[in-house]
């Protein structure tokens, strides 16, 4: 049981595979809490009373490559901090957050973070974003806006993710982030009265380690507010969940969006979007997607209401959870789907080694579409997966061993910056079908 309020939060998974979860209302706001894997049935939280230096709601982590948190922004915090504290309890304030911060809506809440592949954080807020030394407390680069300068954070509250880091071995590693959906500049005080104007219907690209990037944008299928963005095993991009207008909040969000999105980055402009098959279950605000082991995409939640409301409502509160299956898992791949036998689940593998990974193929394998990835675990709430990081280690080599058994020798990430130490999902992908994940720690 948890003892403080946790209600819009965040978290992260440690190096040493712990939950830990910080902030949240009230007398939850400068909490944090722990959850530490155990075996007994007696395993309960350990809350630290003043963990946090201010008070934190609606403010996003990510773990860095020295293993600690870094906890960003907040409403009315335009500062970071670093959990746990190893010098005094101090705040380290951050402009970039009040000057993004617009009268009246805000939109800088739950920002977009992402660790760079040369250690400094991109931080994206509202329609813009900065990357940011934070080891000396300095802005090291400013991004221009986001085409057309509408809000991409909560409450007109789109999605982000880092897309999959490719060519690890290159010593200029390229970055991209993908920012999708979001509201009109306005969206929330409008669905205040009433008024329930159009999502935004665009995604934006950009090369966050260019000398001179620059914003791209695309076209999706459908208008979207309040979507959570995926990244599956084989590097493509899901978008499910969310509203096709209004804004995040309570009663604030109409037209639901049915229908999961696929992205799939590596194809032209053009023709990267494919519409899924839809649900019928309305999930918008405060609903939540997040990767199984096996590959489904697991959606939960969803309730736009002050208070649990079942009946006379157009949105009732909703407590399943259902799984969308991606096509990948369609019993017409079984033989092209990799099944991992070495290492074990939970083995630990070590930064820039050679590693050996022994599945087995049944179909005929196209050794130059045989791939391994690695997944870090995200903490999913209001529309934006922290931490969620995939690494593509490719293949150096493919040996046959016979009785449809496969070597497959990669190498491993070379420094805490590509992927900071602890646990990721680690992936076999043979021609985008991808096998069940298993465990690995990386130290």
């Amino acid at each position: 049981m948890v003892q403080t309020n946790v209600w819009c939060s965040s978290g992260a998974i440690t190096p040493d595979g712990k939950l830990v979860q910080t902030g949240g209302f009230n007398d939850g706001e400068r909490r944090v809490r722990v959850f530490s894997p155990c075996s007994s049935r007696d395993c309960d939280w350990q809350e630290i009373p003043n963990g946090l230096a201010a008070r934190r709601w609606y403010a996003t982590n990510h773990i860095l490559p020295d293993g600690r948190l870094i906890i960003v922004g907040g409403r009315r915090q335009f500062n970071y901090e670093f959990s746990p504290k190893n010098i005094a309890a101090n705040t380290f304030n951050l402009p970039f957050l009040l000057e993004t911060n617009d009268k009246g809506e805000e939109n800088n809440l739950y920002p977009f973070v992402f660790l760079n592949v040369d250690g400094n954080l991109f931080i994206f807020a509202n329609n813009r974003a900065i990357l940011l030394d934070y080891v000396k407390n300095k802005v090291v680069k400013t991004y221009p806006t986001i085409p057309g300068g509408d809000p991409r954070s909560y409450p007109s509250t789109g999605s982000a993710v880092l897309l999959p880091l490719k060519n690890l071995k290159m010593a200029d590693l390229q970055a991209e982030v993908l920012v999708c959906g979001g509201a009109p500049k306005g969206s929330f005080a409008q669905a205040l009265r009433g008024n329930f104007i159009r999502a935004l219907k665009t995604c934006a690209r950009i090369t966050i380690t260019d000398p001179n990037p620059k914003w791209v944008t695309e076209t999706m299928p459908l208008a979207r507010v309040m979507g959570d963005m995926i990244l599956l095993p084989n590097g493509k991009v899901l978008l499910i969940n969310g509203a096709g207008s209004g804004s995040a909040g309570w009663e604030l969000g109409q037209n639901p969006i049915l229908s999961p999105v696929l992205y799939r980055p590596d194809k032209k402009i053009g023709s990267r979007f494919k519409t899924q098959n839809p649900t019928t279950i309305p999930r918008m605000y405060h609903s939540s997607a997040t990767l199984l082991r096996d590959g489904r995409v697991l959606v939960g939640g969803s309730n736009p209401h002050a208070f649990y409301n079942f009946t006379s409502v157009l949105f009732p509160t909703e407590l399943s959870l259902e799984a969308f299956s991606p096509a990948y898992l369609d019993s017409k791949f079984n033989d092209l789907r990799p099944k991992i036998i070495t290492p074990k689940s939970m083995s630990g593998i070590r930064y820039n080694k050679r590693t050996n990974i022994q599945v087995v193929i049944t179909g005929k394998v196209a050794e130059n579409l045989v791939s391994a990835t690695m997944l870090a675990p995200a903490f999913d709430t209001h529309s934006f997966s922290m931490n969620q990081r995939l690494l593509v280690l490719g293949n150096d080599k493919v040996t046959t061993c016979g009785n449809s058994a496969y070597n497959i020798e990669v190498t491993t990430p070379r420094t805490h910056n590509l992927a900071p130490p602890g646990f990721y999902l680690l992936f076999v992908v043979h021609q985008n079908i991808p096998s069940q994940g298993i465990w690995v720690k990386l130290r």
